[in-house]
């Protein structure tokens, strides 16, 4: 064949009609692509800014809008489809599948919008809208796929999903997290088990702070060391966690903690002790009744008063228990209404623990700390005025003092 030969054979199929007109239309729908992205979506985010709704500027910020712009050329390509000739079903059928693509990410945002509307309402009443909408997305993008595998070829949807009854047990393997963390979200969601916002700890993973969020394959928690741990959402259900919004509900804190005595310093109370006891103006009154108790017993009991070992008697670690019982009913900060107990426990090398088991009324930590320090710090420095001495280990000043 002779290169003028060619050069007509390429003149004719460059200047065939029908292709000049398929790059007319190619070209008309990139232009008319550029003009509304360019000029069209600006004035309309232009509008949007300047309302007061806030929806449409949810749905202008998760890119619904610029999406959608991705169906003009699409559909005026489509409409001109018949001059592709025998390839026309085929161009169809891939704009076709197209159209469906841009639908599906076009609600996925819808759905990422309505996220950012009402996730936050609905956490406050203990709906995880999050870990539902991941789980519509996953079920549309594998629907969707299915459908333009459909479209492409040319057959129904039906006739894919009934083959997919054979593949169960792969997409179990596949999907086994994400089923396993829908499960555990609906668990979490429907006994409202853990909220973001809620202090808890989950020791296997080290992991003790607030829930920042709380997703369908994950939850965050922000340590109290500004340190994030991931925990999947699964692992929360199958392992042992605390959660403390029970504390932050009832408005109360515990404290719980020990002062250890020494053993050698417990006495009974002489008369001179008792009267130096008088002077405590948070215990005058208990000591008064509780004489007046102790009198009439050994009175009516016949019991010989001269010894001090004799009959009932009061002690200074007893009266140090009513000192720290009457100086908390007292505290601003303690919370009355709840678990209330100055209690002895079992003696033990390391001296007579007395332990103070009750709740604060301010459940702030820091708040709480300076609390629990403060009351200690107090009893600390009152045990002297009881002739009582607070248990240590021995140090190395101690064992210069037995040198000498």
């Amino acid at each position: 064949m002779s290169f003028d030969s060619i050069m007509n054979s390429v003149r004719l199929y460059l200047f065939d009609p029908d292709l000049l007109k398929i790059m007319i239309v190619l070209l008309v729908s990139l232009v008319v692509f550029f003009i509304t992205r360019r000029y069209l979506l600006r004035w309309a985010a232009a509008l949007i800014r300047k309302s007061k709704t806030r929806l449409d500027d949810v749905l202008l910020e998760k890119e619904v809008f610029k999406r959608l712009a991705y169906l003009v050329p699409a559909v005026i390509i489509y409409n001109f489809a018949y001059l592709f000739g025998s390839g026309e079903p085929l161009v169809k059928r891939i704009l076709t599948a197209y159209g469906i693509w841009i639908f599906v990410i076009v609600l996925s945002a819808i759905l990422s919008a309505w996220e950012e509307m009402y996730g936050e309402k609905e956490l406050r009443r203990g709906v995880n809208l999050k870990s539902y909408i991941q789980i519509s997305k996953i079920v549309l993008y594998i629907l969707t796929t299915i459908i333009i595998i459909a479209v492409l070829i040319g057959q129904s949807p039906f006739v894919l999903l009934s083959g997919i009854g054979a593949m169960t047990a792969v997409l179990l393997l596949l999907f086994r997290d994400t089923i396993l963390s829908f499960i555990a979200s609906l668990q979490i969601s429907s006994y409202n088990l853990v909220k973001v916002g809620d202090w808890i700890e989950v020791p296997k993973y080290n992991a003790d702070g607030d829930v920042v969020e709380i997703a369908l394959h994950t939850v965050k928690i922000q340590n109290w060391d500004k340190t994030i741990t991931v925990i999947p959402t699964y692992k929360l259900i199958e392992e042992s966690f605390k959660n403390w919004r029970g504390m932050s509900d009832s408005g109360g804190r515990r404290i719980k903690r020990a002062i250890y005595i020494d053993m050698t310093s417990i006495k009974l109370c002489s008369p001179d002790m008792l009267e130096r006891f008088r002077k405590i103006q948070l215990i005058r009154d208990f000591l008064s009744a509780k004489e007046d108790e102790i009198d009439t017993y050994n009175l009516e009991h016949k019991i010989d008063t001269t010894e001090l070992v004799n009959g009932r008697r009061l002690t200074n670690v007893g009266i140090l228990r009513a000192y720290i019982k009457a100086y908390l009913r007292e505290h601003p900060k303690i919370h009355n209404d709840m678990t209330f107990l100055i209690r002895q426990l079992k003696p033990s090398s390391n001296g007579l623990p007395i332990e103070i088991y009750v709740f604060s009324n301010d459940t702030e930590w820091a708040n709480y700390e300076d609390i629990q320090s403060d009351i200690f710090d107090h009893i600390l420095a009152v045990m002297p005025r009881f002739d009582l001495k607070v248990f240590q280990s021995p140090t190395g000043g101690d064992f210069q003092k037995l040198v000498k």
